[in-house]
């Protein structure tokens, strides 16, 4: 019951209205069946010689006792069935009771269809509104989220554990709108026909339920315990495909296979255990219901055959029909538990990306800013990932229209520095304002907005070149896009492909070179038009002819612009107006190209390796 409210809660409030026709449905669908099932007492009388005209008709009224009022309606119903014999003949009465027999089953199995119908919606609904909430959870989280996590299990906690939710959804509406109900409504009835039965009933069923309860203990750690492998699978598939160059080059064919398999095999086994939990509730729930179903057909043929109550053969035949009807519900009911128990594991997998704290926090007061007129100013900012220190005490000033390089070792802090002017990370201490307001004090969407991105490892998605250029931009045009194209030296290219422009470059534009990939990644920041550019190593990875195109495509971006350059290839940044050494997060060094290597220090020393 307790994991059913935090289901309900949490994802149904938007379908209330599906839930109610659910309900009704159900509803109506047991007392339908409840009618198809009473026909099998006057059939079975006529059959075994019921005597016409032995009953009499009874007034009976709405004010009447519960019980006054069904009886007064049986009898009644037992008076008119005789008459019919009396008038029309056995035979004819059995045919009209096989008729009414047919109405209410067509009108039982139309119930249950929109019983079902009416669920459908709920189970797709729910997990379109689950992936909706961790898509849109993931996008807005941090990026250092994701150095934590694998990106298999995440998607697998969005697929897999997405669709366990949506089942254990539907299990739990059944558990309670429809098993229940039926439960209630039978054992109501069953109570009107023989108390005694029922009553001893009502004692063996918590024996049978406890036994079930029992199995099934354990299985939500188990589906934990799965669904977490399955992620790790995943992780193991992806990193795999992404990286089968080197695999292949290093021979490392059998290395991958047998780490996929040894994990591929432990996820079988605790599959095997889990499914088997699993399996176990049907058999064991259908053979207590054989034994509880023995045991009361002995206890009511006692009750008959000494005389000892009221209910007639026919009578307990139905008792018997509705009785071993309970069968099913209680069954599903005791899945639905395990089911249940299943959809929570996942629920907990789920919950730690939709809960996971977002440190990136944007102020209910944060200003939007439309232009960037001055400068950017990194204000004695100091900055760690974990305890470490990776950025120490850092004071930059970049004016309006300046190229700033940053070079360095790797590992000395360029590219973290670079992350806090965008806020993909928060600076730790002290402060980085543009045109004077803290970057914590602006709306997110309209700081990202003033700036592009070039990085090392052009991404890009697997669309085509249009819609790769205008990724981000609203309403582009295609003389827009052309003209941009063309400012990055991959018009050309471009126009050589089949389709052009509606040309698909493939997963990750794996169609294309190096080169030609970043300079599409500079078309797209061209096409943005930013104040404020970032060059991350932009051209460290071609050759010296797709460096010469791309450097020529960089130069015309960079015009008139902010711009902000790592640079590893120090040939790259000569004419840069400030050239910043970074080394184990400070900088050390500031200046031109030439007051660098004057200074005969960390610069001419990496300008002179390369020169070696």
């Amino acid at each position: 019951m307790k994991n059913f409210l935090i289901l309900f809660r949490r994802f149904l409030p938007n379908y209330k209205r599906y839930v109610v026709a659910n309900l009704t449905c159900n509803v109506l669908t047991t007392i339908f069946s409840l009618f198809s099932f009473a026909t099998i007492i006057p059939i079975l009388q006529i059959l075994f010689g019921m005597e016409a005209g032995v009953n009499t008709l009874l007034p009976w009224s709405l004010s009447d006792s519960v019980g006054d009022l069904a009886a007064a309606l049986k009898n009644n119903v037992f008076y008119y069935i005789g008459q019919f014999i009396i008038i029309y003949g056995a035979s004819s009465t059995l045919l009209i009771l096989g008729l009414f027999l047919i109405v209410m089953t067509f009108f039982k199995t139309a119930t249950a269809y929109l019983a079902g119908y009416y669920l459908t919606p709920i189970q797709n609904g729910v997990l379109r509104d689950l992936r909706n909430q961790l898509f849109d959870k993931v996008l807005r989280l941090p990026l250092g989220f994701f150095s934590e996590e694998h990106k298999g299990d995440i998607i697998a906690r969005m697929t897999t554990d997405v669709a366990e939710i949506g089942n254990s959804i539907m299990a739990s509406l059944e558990a309670m709108f429809k098993n229940p109900v039926m439960i209630v409504i039978y054992f109501a009835v069953l109570l009107s026909i023989s108390w005694q039965l029922t009553v001893f009933v009502l004692v063996m069923l918590p024996i049978a339920g406890g036994l079930i309860g029992y199995i099934g203990k354990s299985l939500k750690k188990k589906s934990l315990l799965g669904q977490t492998q399955t992620g790790e699978l995943l992780s193991q598939i992806e990193e795999t495909l992404g990286g089968l160059r080197i695999i292949k080059a290093f021979n490392a064919e059998h290395k991958a296979f047998s780490r996929f398999s040894e994990l591929n095999n432990t996820v079988r086994k605790t599959f095997n255990r889990m499914n088997r939990r699993y399996i176990l509730a049907h058999p064991v729930s259908e053979f207590l219901g054989t034994v509880i179903i023995v045991i009361v057909l002995w206890f009511g043929g006692s009750l008959i055959l000494d005389h000892t109550s009221n209910i007639s053969a026919p009578a307990f035949i139905y008792y018997l029909v509705i009785f071993y009807s309970i069968i099913n519900p209680v069954k599903d009911l005791s899945r639905a538990s395990y089911t249940i128990q299943k959809g929570m594991a996942s629920l907990i997998r789920v919950d730690k990306i939709l809960k996971a704290d977002n440190p990136i926090k944007e102020k209910n007061d944060a200003r939007k800013i439309k232009s960037f007129d001055c400068a950017i100013e990194f204000k004695h900012v100091f900055f760690r990932y974990d305890n470490d220190w990776v950025l120490n005490d850092i004071d930059l000033t970049i004016q309006k229209g300046q190229t700033v390089a940053l070079v360095g070792q790797s590992g000395s802090g360029k590219s973290t520095m670079v992350d806090l002017i965008p806020r993909f990370y928060d600076v730790t201490r002290g402060s980085l304002t543009i045109d004077g307001i803290n970057v914590s004090d602006i709306k997110l969407h309209s700081l990202r907005s003033l700036m592009g991105n070039v990085n090392q490892e052009a991404i890009l998605f697997n669309d085509t070149f249009f819609n790769n250029i205008t990724f981000g931009v609203e309403h582009p045009t295609m003389e827009d896009v052309v003209a941009a194209a063309r400012i990055a030296n991959a018009h050309e290219f471009i126009m050589a492909t089949p389709d052009g422009y509606n040309t698909n470059i493939g997963d990750r534009g794996s169609k294309l070179s190096g080169g030609q990939r970043q300079r599409i990644s500079i078309a797209r920041a061209i096409l943005k038009n930013p104040p404020i550019l970032i060059l991350d190593e932009a051209t460290s990875a071609l050759d010296t002819e797709s460096e010469k195109l791309v450097q020529e495509a960089i130069d015309n971006l960079m015009r008139n612009r902010t711009s902000i350059i790592i640079a590893h290839r120090l040939s790259t940044i000569r004419n840069a107006d400030l050239i910043c050494v970074l080394h184990e997060g400070r900088i050390v060094e500031r200046g031109r190209h030439e007051q660098l290597l004057q200074l005969n220090g960390y610069y001419k020393r990496l300008c002179d390796m390369q020169s070696f």
